[in-house]
C-alpha cells in the first residue's frame, strides 16, 4: 500500500548502534508497550541526540530520561538503559533543560558508557511514542544506524495530525524551525520595527529566540537588544490562541527581510563576526597637525567655518505628583510626539528615509520601553524622570552591543527619548540656529537634527560618535550633505568661526587651509556647479548625438515620487517601474484596485507622450512574499523567481496584468516580464496579456517586452525578437549569471564587472538580434547610469538608456556631445578586448 508522504513523521536515531525490536527488551514495561510503541537501540555512542525538532517538556531528575514534544503534538520519551534511575544521575550530564526548543540532531544528554554499563541492567535505550492516539502505524528501522543521520522510526500519522512545525501543541505553544537572518546588517531598527508591528497583530505572547536568549518580538528595542546579525539562526516562539498563525506569518516575514531589500540569499553558514557588517574604517591619525580624520559618512566637499553644536540636558525632578496625573502627562506627550514624527515624515520625499521616522513612531509604542517608564510612574516617579530612566537604560544597552549598526541605533532611542522629554517638560522644539557657511561639529547628531538642518546655511558636519551605517549618515547622503562620523575628539575643541575644508569622501577635516587650497576647492566646486546648472538648463532638450541619432533617456523608478521627479529632470519616460514595491512590506497581496490606481497615477504624471514600461513582479526565493510562502531554495537565484513564480501563481499574474492594463489610456504603455529564458514563457505571458486586454476592452497599443538577464536569452535574441516588441537588458543580473558570480558576494563582487568582455558581447548579441527584426533595445541596469559606459552602449546600438533619476540631465548632456560613428568604432575596438581592466582603461581615456 502506498503511503502519502505528507502523513509521515520521521525520527532520527538518537544514538549510533544496532536497532532492537522493542518487544525483545528485557523489561516488561517497555516490551509490553505499556508506555508506548517505538524502538530500542543497543548503543555504540554516548551522546544522546534529539530525534526530532521539538520542545523539551521533561528532563528526569536522574537525567537518564527525557521527553520531547514536536509542534504537531507527537510526544517522544527516550530512556537511556534499564534500571538506570537507580544511579540517581551519576554518569549522566544533561545538555538541555525543560522548556528548551531543540533541533533534530542536537545533543540532549551525555553519559559515561563504562560507568553506567557496569551498574545498569543494560545500556539498551528505548525511544517510545507516548502519544499513540496520533499514530496510525509504526515502521522501525533495522540493523546499524548512525546517530543524527539515519532514520530510526517512521510514523504514519493519524488523520488530521499536521506535519508542520508551525502547529501549536496542546498548551497553545508553537515555534518555528531555525531561520537564518538574511538582512545584511541584521535586525536593526527598521526591520525590527516591521517585525514588532506584525507581532502586535497577534494575541499570543511572541518571542524571538537567538542562542538561548529570548526577546519580546513585540518590542523594537528588545529585538535590537538581541543583536541578531546577518546569518544568525533565530526562531520564533509563540504561546496563545493564535500561536500557529503568528509563527507562520512572522517566519515568512523574517525570511523575506522584514521589509528590507535583502538582495540575495542568507549565508548557508554563519559568517565570522567581522564579515557581518561592512563599515568604512577611519583613516589613521594624520601626521599633519592640521588634518583630523574620521569615517566617510556622506561624500562631497565643503569649505566653511566651524560651528560647535552642544547637547542640551533637560533637567527633571525625580518625585512625581499623583501617578494618575503623571501617567496622563506621559500619554499626552507620547501622542504629541507621534504627531510630530508624522509631520516630519511628510516633509521627506524619499520614502525609504521617511521610514526612519516610522521606526521612531514604533519606539513610542514599544511595550518593553513603555513598561519601564510606567513602572517608574507607578512607583511615584515623575513622568519625565521615569521616561528618562527608561530610554537611557535602553540606549546604553544598545550602545554596548558589538554590532556597529545596532549600537548606532542607541542614537535613535535617545532622539525619540528627547522628543518625548521635551514635550513632558513643556520645552518647545526649536530649529537649530547656525551661521552661514557652517561646518557643524558635535558629539552626535540625532536623525531629527539632521533632517531639519537648514541646507542654505549648513554645508557639512562632523560627529565624534556614530558610524557610516547610522541613520544620521543615511539621511546625510540623501540630503547631499558632506559628512564625517567618528571624527577625532580634538574636533570638539575647535573654535567657532575657524575656516576648514571638509572632505566627506576621504573622511578628513583640514583646519586653517591655505588660500591656495581653498581656491582649488572653490574652483572644483564652481566647475561642478556650472556643469550641473548647464545640464539642468538643457534637461528638456532631446538626447541627440552630434550626427543626428536620437537616444531615448528614461528613468528607473520605484514609485510615483520618482516618476514626478524624473519628468522634472527631463526624463522621456519610464524604462523600468520596479512594481515589487507594491507587494513587499505588507502581509497580504495588493488588490487590483490598489495597483491600478498607482499605475494610473504614474501614467498621468508621465502623460500620453512618454513611455511607461512596467516590469511585472520580480521576487523569488531570495526575497519571498510574506503572504506567499515559498520553500527555502539551495540557490534561489537559480530557482523559482521572476516570471517563473508568476506563472506558477496565475491569479497573482492575471491580477497584476489587469491592473497595469488599466493605465494604458494615460501613457505609452509597455509591459515587461523578468527572468525570461524560454519561448514557451514568452508565448504564455503574451496570451495572458491579450486575454486580459480583450476582457477589459483596451484598444490602445500595449507593447510586450522581456528582460534580458541570462546568457541563454541573449544568445537566442533573434528568436525572441520574432515574438516580442522590445528587449530591456538588466546588466546587473546578466553580469552575475554570465560570470557565475554573486554580485553581492563579499569576495567576488569586484570581479562581477559589467565591463567584462563576455557581458559586453552578450549585450552586442542582443542588440543585433533585436535590430534584425526591427525591435528596440533598452538597458535598465546600472551601466545605463555610468557616463564611462554611455559611448560604448551607443556604439553597440542601444536605443534606450533607463537611468537613475538624478543622473538623467547629465546622461542626456553627455549623449549630445557624442558622435555615433565614433562610438561605433570604439565599440568595435572594445568588443575585441580580453579583460574588464582593458575595457575600463580604454573607456577612462574618454572621461574628462
Amino acid at each position: 500500500m502506498s503511503i502519502n508522504p505528507v502523513s509521515q513523521f520521521v525520527l532520527l536515531a538518537p544514538l549510533s548502534g544496532v536497532m532492537v525490536p522493542l518487544d525483545t527488551v528485557p523489561d516488561p514495561v517497555f516490551a509490553q508497550k505499556m508506555v508506548g510503541d517505538g524502538v530500542s537501540i543497543d548503543p555504540t555512542s554516548n551522546v544522546l541526540l534529539a530525534p526530532i525538532t521539538g520542545k523539551v517538556t521533561q528532563v528526569h531528575s536522574a537525567k537518564h530520561a527525557i521527553t520531547l514534544v514536536a509542534a504537531n503534538g507527537i510526544e517522544v520519551l527516550i530512556h537511556i538503559g534499564l534500571d538506570t534511575v537507580m544511579l540517581k544521575g551519576q554518569g549522566f550530564t544533561a545538555k538541555v533543560k525543560e522548556g528548551d526548543i531543540v533541533d533534530a540532531g542536537q545533543p540532549l544528554i551525555e553519559f559515561d558508557m563504562d560507568a553506567v554499563g557496569r551498574k545498569a541492567l543494560s545500556l539498551l535505550t528505548q525511544m517510545v511514542i507516548t502519544s499513540g492516539e496520533k499514530v496510525a502505524r509504526y515502521t522501525p528501522n533495522t540493523g546499524l544506524v548512525i546517530a543524527g543521520k539515519d532514520i530510526a522510526l517512521t510514523l504514519d500519522l493519524a488523520e488530521g495530525i499536521a506535519q508542520t512545525s508551525a502547529t501549536a501543541d496542546s498548551s497553545g505553544e508553537a515555534y518555528s524551525d531555525p531561520i537564518r537572518t538574511p538582512n545584511p546588517t541584521g535586525l536593526h531598527a527598521r526591520p525590527a520595527a516591521v517585525l514588532a508591528n506584525a507581532a502586535k497583530t497577534f494575541k499570543s505572547e511572541v518571542k524571538l529566540v537567538r542562542a538561548g536568549q529570548e526577546a519580546n518580538a513585540k518590542s523594537v528595542v528588545a529585538i535590537m537588544g538581541l543583536e541578531v546579525q546577518n546569518g544568525d539562526e533565530i526562531r520564533v516562539r509563540a504561546i496563545g490562541p493564535d500561536a500557529s498563525a503568528a509563527i507562520q506569518k512572522l517566519s515568512a516575514l523574517i525570511i523575506s527581510g522584514c521589509g528590507e531589500d535583502v538582495g540575495g540569499v542568507a549565508p548557508k553558514h554563519k559568517p565570522a563576526p567581522l564579515d557581518t557588517i561592512k563599515t568604512t574604517k577611519a583613516q589613521p591619525k594624520s601626521e599633519d597637525p592640521n588634518v583630523l580624520t574620521g569615517v566617510s559618512a556622506s561624500p562631497g566637499l565643503a569649505v566653511g567655518q566651524i560651528f560647535q553644536v552642544k547637547q542640551v540636558d533637560i533637567a527633571v525632578v525625580e518625585a512625581g505628583e499623583s501617578p494618575e496625573l503623571e501617567r496622563r502627562r506621559f500619554d499626552q506627550a507620547l501622542k504629541d510626539a507621534h504627531q510630530q514624527l508624522e509631520n516630519l515624515k511628510s516633509e521627506i520625499s524619499d520614502e525609504s528615509k521617511a521610514e526612519i521616522f516610522a521606526a521612531h513612531q514604533e519606539l513610542l509604542e514599544d511595550p518593553d520601553l513603555l513598561a519601564i517608564a510606567i513602572a517608574g510612574i507607578t512607583n511615584g516617579k515623575s513622568a519625565g524622570f521615569a521616561w528618562k530612566e527608561a530610554y537611557n537604560t535602553y540606549s546604553a544597552k544598545l550602545a554596548a552591543l558589538k554590532n556597529e549598526v545596532l549600537a548606532g541605533r542607541a542614537n535613535d532611542i535617545r532622539d525619540v527619548g528627547l522628543r518625548v522629554l521635551r514635550l513632558i517638560a513643556g520645552i518647545e522644539e526649536t530649529a537649530m540656529v547656525v551661521p552661514e557657511n557652517a561646518i557643524l561639529i558635535a558629539e552626535d547628531l540625532t536623525p531629527s537634527d539632521t533632517a531639519s538642518l537648514d541646507r542654505t546655511r549648513v554645508l557639512g558636519f562632523c560627529t565624534v560618535g556614530g558610524g557610516a551605517t547610522s541613520h544620521v549618515a543615511i539621511l546625510a547622503r540623501s540630503l547631499n550633505i558632506p559628512a564625517i562620523c567618528g571624527i577625532d575628539e580634538d574636533a570638539l575643541n575647535l573654535t567657532n568661526g575657524m575656516p576648514v575644508i571638509l572632505d566627506g569622501s576621504r573622511g578628513t577635516l583640514r583646519k586653517n587651509p591655505s588660500e591656495a587650497e581653498v581656491n582649488n576647492i572653490r574652483e572644483k566646486q564652481a566647475k561642478q556647479a556650472i556643469k550641473r546648472d548647464a545640464e539642468l538648463a538643457a534637461a528638456f532638450e532631446p538626447a541627440v548625438t552630434q550626427d543626428g541619432i536620437h537616444v531615448e533617456v528614461v528613468a528607473n523608478i520605484g514609485g510615483i515620487d520618482d516618476a514626478v521627479q524624473g519628468v522634472k529632470l527631463g526624463s522621456e519616460g519610464v524604462g523600468l517601474l520596479r512594481s515589487e514595491f507594491l507587494y513587499l512590506e505588507r502581509t497580504d497581496a495588493p488588490t487590483e484596485e490598489e495597483q491600478s490606481q498607482i499605475y494610473i497615477d504614474i501614467a498621468k504624471a508621465l502623460g500620453n507622450d512618454r513611455t511607461f514600461v512596467v516590469r511585472t513582479l520580480d521576487v523569488g526565493g531570495d526575497k519571498p512574499l510574506a503572504y506567499l510562502p515559498m520553500p527555502v531554495e539551495e540557490n534561489p537565484f537559480l530557482g523559482v523567481r521572476g516570471v517563473r513564480l508568476c506563472l506558477a501563481e496565475p491569479e497573482l499574474l492575471h491580477t497584476q496584468v489587469r491592473a497595469v492594463l488599466r493605465s494604458a489610456p494615460f501613457s505609452k504603455l509597455a509591459i515587461m516580464f523578468p527572468m525570461i529564458t524560454s519561448l514557451e514563457e514568452v508565448r504564455e505571458v503574451k496570451r495572458i496579456v491579450a486575454e486580459e486586454k480583450a476582457a477589459l476592452g483596451i484598444t490602445q497599443d500595449v507593447q510586450v517586452g522581456i528582460m534580458v538577464e541570462v546568457p541563454a536569452t541573449a544568445v537566442m535574441a533573434e528568436q525572441f525578437a520574432r515574438e516580442v516588441d522590445f528587449f530591456s537588458i538588466g546588466t546587473n543580473d546578466l553580469t552575475q549569471y554570465t560570470l557565475a558570480m554573486d554580485r553581492g558576494h563579499p569576495k567576488l563582487a569586484k570581479q562581477a564587472d559589467v565591463m567584462h568582455p563576455g557581458v559586453l558581447n552578450l549585450i552586442n548579441m542582443t542588440v543585433k538580434g533585436a535590430h534584425a527584426h526591427g525591435k528596440w533595445v533598452g538597458v535598465c541596469g546600472g551601466i545605463a547610469s555610468d557616463p564611462m559606459a554611455i559611448p560604448l552602449l551607443l556604439g553597440i546600438g542601444v536605443d534606450e538608456l533607463s537611468a537613475s533619476v538624478p543622473t538623467i540631465p547629465a546622461i542626456k548632456a553627455l549623449v549630445r556631445t557624442l558622435n555615433k560613428v565614433e562610438c561605433e568604432k570604439l565599440a568595435a575596438e572594445v568588443l575585441q578586448m580580453g579583460t574588464a581592466a582593458e575595457v575600463r582603461a580604454r573607456l577612462s581615456q574618454l572621461v574628462d
